[in-house]
Parts: C-alpha cells; sequence; structure tokens
C-alpha cells in the first residue's frame, strides 16, 4: 500500500471510531468522550481510562494504547492484524472498550 491509501485507511478508521464513541455516548448513554488532534485520537471513559489510537506512518501501522498494554497493527490486504498475533484491531478494541464501559460493545472499521 503507499503512502497516500494509508493515510486514507487510517483517516476512514479514526473517523469510524470517533463516530461509534459519539454514538455510544448518544444514544446508549455511556460517558466516552472523544478527542482527536491529526492522527492521534484519545477516547476518556467516565472511570478516568484513556485508548489512545495513532497511526504510525514510516511503519505503515497502526497503535493502540490502554491500561491492558500497548498493541502494533499492520494492514494485511482485510484486516488490521496484531504484530505479536493478538487480536484484530477491531477485535481488541471492541474488547478494550466494552471492558471500560460495562457494556457489550462492538467496534466496526
Amino acid at each position: 500500500m503507499n503512502e497516500t491509501e494509508f493515510h486514507a485507511r487510517v483517516q476512514a478508521i479514526l473517523d469510524a471510531i470517533e463516530s461509534q464513541a459519539d454514538h455510544w455516548f448518544e444514544v446508549l448513554d455511556l460517558d466516552v468522550e472523544s478527542a482527536r488532534q491529526g492522527n492521534v485520537l484519545n477516547l476518556t471513559f467516565e472511570n478516568g481510562h484513556q485508548v489512545v489510537i495513532n497511526s504510525q506512518a514510516p511503519l505503515q501501522e497502526m497503535w493502540l494504547a490502554a491500561r491492558s498494554g500497548g498493541f502494533h497493527y499492520r494492514f494485511d490486504g482485510q484486516h488490521w492484524k496484531d504484530t505479536r498475533g493478538g487480536p484484530d484491531l477491531h477485535d481488541a478494541l471492541s474488547q478494550i472498550c466494552s471492558d471500560e464501559t460495562g457494556h457489550k460493545l462492538e467496534v466496526n472499521l
């Protein structure tokens, strides 16, 4: 994937996550605040815990930082795969956001 394609994918991912966090706040009444600066998206939950999702353009990776640790993801043509063999990005985010809110949430990228 070239740099332009990578940046387009990053923008789409961050837009999707931000939109879903807004939906959780508006429709499900879950206190999730999203704040975005460039290619860094911060989600802050009611309990004060934060999740940070950002891109690393030189490596063409997405990085995720949460209470449970730091994770790196590379696109394999279909999914963002954990570079250490863990769950895909959407599954990891779904689990982390569910744990932080106490509600079963599905993050769609």
